[in-house]
């Protein structure tokens, strides 16, 4: 027993004494990558023909060298960090308004209801023409957003040009806080099931779940809840643990990260009293659910708390941490890798090994190890979260795609607002055939082309046959094939009314209703929400669901 003992501890010292060897040898080489490239710069500001500038090259050089690395791993020097701070709380000062670029102009695309644009009087479709006197002709969009945004209280004026008008009109506006709301919207459901939709997991993200839930639940006596995490890419680790504090007791561990330092070694629990530990749960989550949405739905999957659907996310098992830098700049750096409750890594991409192509590999199917949930289900990892209901995403027809890119559902919808007052409200509004007649009509007066995926293979056979010598004598099956095609598009519209209609339908809502009557809106036609409601409405699918299969007992 001695003598294994001594050879655990020998084990234990060389295994010590090689990390510490291997760290001196890589500070020599980081002694001398930063020598070499401080004689680079030195030679070319006494040698290169042309003056060059020290700073553009160091934030290039950075740039390139932690762009080798993962993309959550960046610089940001002193002249970006007010910016980057109001992404990261997800506020900032300013009108409140979602802007594009639209030919000469940038134009209003979304004003946010009651904040200073759409107290103002700024609708969609609304041109900018001038800021505090200053033209904005030919501004890109990023431009137009540092001019609007500001310190709150300050005042600036817009002179715009509303839709269809060609009258310029200023306004004036004072600056305010902007803060996009976590929770657009929570309702109630058919059958007593409440939902709440959370948009980021900014600063008080578990506040506004907790209270909306709280409202569903004693003001509408819910019998289950979807907590709608699709598009939500993430945000504070603290925040999600506290989400899953609503549903979990007090001490459960929610996520566990794991890095190079101890220090950034660290397991994350719930502290607070549990709100509701067996109301039914359900969560949607898309190929956009990423980071801290994967840590709420993977630990409640882990823990067989709620009903997972939608289809698999994206997989980001990265941890970031701000660290200061000299002369003001900051960096966002990967710092460890998170575990959810089973012991898995949902990371999908393996940014330390790169492809033939120079491109990070991807986690195969086949290399994803299982894991097992509290009561015994089987989980992977390595991959994001594999929902428990898998359901197919949305996919939108090419000309779909194409009218809602090139602004027509858009410019419709701006259309339909001025020349109605009001529509009903945002679950019962819908688009009838006289207003989809009338889409049609507009989008044919303004010369609506696309080009579809057969299209582009019919140009590429013909330039093909030409390189070839094979034209002249394929020439009648390519023009027919070409005749055939054009006669088809003719009836795009129609053949796929069904996804155009609700493009239409959420343009439309949003003129009168703004992001909230959107959010509910979408939630009519919704596939996902509506298995989520079945499933939560039926005690013995939801349990049956949250069960392990028997085999994976074995």
């Amino acid at each position: 027993m001695m003598i294994k003992k001594k050879g655990i501890i020998l084990v234990l010292f060389f295994m010590a004494m090689f990390q510490l060897q291997a760290q001196d040898y890589n500070n020599f080489k980081i002694g001398k990558s930063i020598e070499i490239y401080s004689n680079v710069m030195r030679q070319l500001n006494l040698n290169y023909v042309d003056t060059i500038q020290p700073v553009d090259l160091t934030n290039l050089a950075i740039k390139t060298m932690l762009a080798s690395l993962d993309p959550y791993t960046i610089y940001v020097p002193e002249k970006d960090r007010e910016e980057f701070q109001i992404f990261i709380q997800g506020e900032y000062g300013g009108i409140g308004a979602v802007i594009q670029k639209q030919g000469d102009y940038v134009v209003i695309t979304d004003p946010y209801q009651g904040f200073p644009a759409q107290k103002a009087g700024l609708r969609a479709g609304d041109k900018i023409v001038k800021i505090d006197g200053k033209s904005a002709k030919n501004m890109s969009a990023d431009q137009v957003s540092n001019l609007l945004k500001g310190t709150p209280g300050s005042k600036i004026q817009i002179t715009i040009q509303h839709f269809g008008d060609t009258t310029d009109t200023t306004v004036a506006m004072e600056r305010q806080k902007i803060k996009i709301p976590n929770v657009p919207y929570y309702g109630v459901l058919k059958n007593d099931i409440g939902y709440i939709s959370l948009n980021q997991f900014n600063p008080n993200a578990a506040n506004d779940v907790r209270n909306a839930f709280l409202d569903l639940k004693n003001n509408y006596h819910i019998k289950g809840v979807i907590l709608d995490l699709r598009n939500n890419g993430g945000g504070l680790v603290n925040e999600a643990v506290n989400i899953a504090n609503i549903f979990v007791k007090k001490g459960t561990e929610i996520v566990q990260t794991i890095g190079k330092l101890k220090s950034n070694d660290y397991t994350y629990r719930t502290t607070g009293k549990i709100v509701d530990g067996k109301i039914p749960l359900a969560i949607l989550v898309n190929q956009n659910t990423a980071s801290a949405s994967e840590i709420v739905s993977g630990s409640m999957q882990d823990l067989d708390r709620a009903v997972i659907i939608g289809q698999r996310t994206f997989g980001k098992g990265l941890v970031q941490n701000i660290v200061p830098l000299p002369y003001g700049g900051e960096m966002k750096v990967t710092i460890a890798k998170y575990y959810i409750p089973s012991g898995r890594c949902i990371q999908a991409i393996d940014y330390a090994h790169k492809n033939k192509q120079g491109e990070p590999i991807r986690v195969p199917d086949s290399l994803r190890r299982a894991f097992k949930t509290k009561d015994g289900r089987i989980v992977y990892d390595g991959g994001g979260i594999t929902p428990d209901i898998k359901m197919k995403p949305t996919v939108f027809s090419q000309v779909t795609g194409d009218l809602y890119g090139q602004n027509y559902i858009f410019n419709f919808a701006n259309m339909y607002a001025k020349d109605h007052k009001s529509i009903s409200g945002p679950d019962s509004f819908r688009i009838s055939d006289s207003t989809f007649q009338a889409f049609k009509n507009y989008v044919k007066s303004k010369g609506f082309s696309y080009e579809t995926e057969t299209g582009a293979l019919l140009k590429r056979l013909k330039q093909s046959a030409q390189r070839e010598n094979y034209y002249q004598a394929l020439k009648p099956e390519i023009d027919s094939l070409n005749l055939t095609l054009k006669d088809e598009k003719q009836h795009d519209l129609d053949k796929h009314k069904k996804e155009i209609d609700e493009l239409l339908r959420l343009e439309i809502v949003g003129r009168y209703y703004y992001q909230s009557g959107k959010a509910e809106a979408s939630l009519v036609n919704d596939n996902e929400v509506t298995r989520a409601v079945q499933i939560l409405s039926n005690k013995k699918e939801y349990e049956s669901i949250l069960k392990p299969k028997k085999d994976a007992k074995k």
